[in-house]
């Protein structure tokens, strides 16, 4: 997910992502994973604060850094 500097520090990657994952629960999905690169300095912050927690590399993306996942829960 991308977010134009200017509108940076708004809570709209927050919001992009809780409304990403209220679309796989209602997809019925139980668990979200994703990666980060290390030009996205702070991803990793937000998924860690929206309760990702780092799991093992599960797609080989090469440039990725850090892999999380997240339950779901209804």
């Amino acid at each position: 997910m991308y977010v134009v500097p200017s509108m940076r520090g708004r809570g709209v990657a927050r919001t992009l992502l809780r409304a990403l994952e209220r679309h796989g629960r209602d997809l019925g999905y139980a668990v979200a994973r994703l990666d980060t690169g290390p030009k996205q300095g702070n991803a990793r912050g937000l998924y860690e604060s929206e309760g990702y927690r780092e799991i093992p590399d599960f797609n080989g993306n090469p440039v990725a850094v850090f892999w999380g996942e997240k339950p779901l829960n209804p």
